[in-house]
């Protein structure tokens, strides 16, 4: 085995800070003094490679000097203290009402993830793949996500098998009636594609195009174009994402564990943009 030198292009603050979070762990768990093979600062370090190159843990660990089971053990570590500092969904949605912003975006996304033996019954009831996603023609997650009209992300959900819909999920996971509320209570409505049709009155998606196969009226083309117009740009959230930390575009890990790492890679993300009150 050879190693080299490398360089990842992660701020020192950002290294720094997550060292406090995971030196807060351990203080909580009783670790005492010398006695875990890399300091805060450099399992923070580790970490941050991770996500940020998604490279291999073993290989990864081998260069930090520690073995394939303290290398699984210490990002295991710090996906849960970054998970940890998620906001829930209102607190979210009451933060962007206060920065002044006049909707959020509502999207979803199947996040790639190795293939896995577990089945379920569809509405058929039919023997399914329960991770794999007909739509996508591929296994992943589902994954909720709101977003500021910026494209910044603000809130993402847990996991749920693939083979869901958009709208299942967003249901199943209180999402919609969370935007709804929003809608009434914050005057913060959510703009989002045609798979959320009758999600709630807080959750705008286009006029489907009629069944007979006529063409829209002028009204509903206006609207559908004033939509995609304020959505577009919120829709790049997931880009951020998947953009910055490289490890989100394929994972071998539980499937039901992508939730933890997007949230995670989430709070990366609000850090690097300034979104915490600590980063400003």
């Amino acid at each position: 085995m050879i190693a080299y030198r490398a360089m990842v292009d992660v701020p020192r603050e950002l290294v720094q800070y997550l060292g406090r979070l995971l030196a807060a762990d351990r203080r909580s768990r009783g670790t005492r003094t010398g006695t875990r093979a890399l300091t805060c600062f450099y399992q923070a370090l580790f970490v941050l490679v991770w996500f940020r190159k998604g490279e291999d843990l073993t290989l990864l660990g081998a260069g930090f000097g520690i073995s394939r089971a303290t290398a699984y053990r210490y990002r295991d570590e710090g996906i849960a203290v970054l998970a940890a500092q998620a906001q829930d969904l209102h607190t979210a949605l009451r933060q962007v009402a206060d920065d002044g912003w006049s909707h959020v975006i509502l999207d979803g996304k199947l996040f790639d993830c190795d293939r896995l033996t577990e089945t379920t019954l569809s509405v058929k009831g039919e023997t399914i793949d329960a991770w794999y996603s007909g739509k996508h023609r591929d296994f992943g997650a589902n994954i909720q996500a709101i977003m500021r009209p910026d494209g910044i992300p603000i809130w993402t959900s847990a996991a749920l098998p693939g083979h869901l819909h958009d709208t299942s999920c967003a249901r199943e996971l209180g999402v919609t009636a969370a935007l709804n509320w929003s809608a009434t209570e914050l005057d913060l409505p959510a703009l989002a594609d045609s798979g959320y049709e009758a999600a709630g009155h807080g959750i705008k998606t286009p006029v489907k195009q009629p069944i007979d196969g006529s063409r829209l009226a002028l009204d509903n083309r206006a609207y559908n174009r004033l939509l995609r117009g304020l959505r577009w740009q919120g829709e790049r959230g997931f880009a951020i994402l998947i953009g910055r930390w490289k490890t989100l575009r394929h994972t071998t890990v539980s499937p039901r564990r992508i939730g933890d790492i997007v949230a995670a890679a989430l709070h990366l993300t609000h850090y690097e943009y300034k979104y915490l009150p600590q980063s400003r």
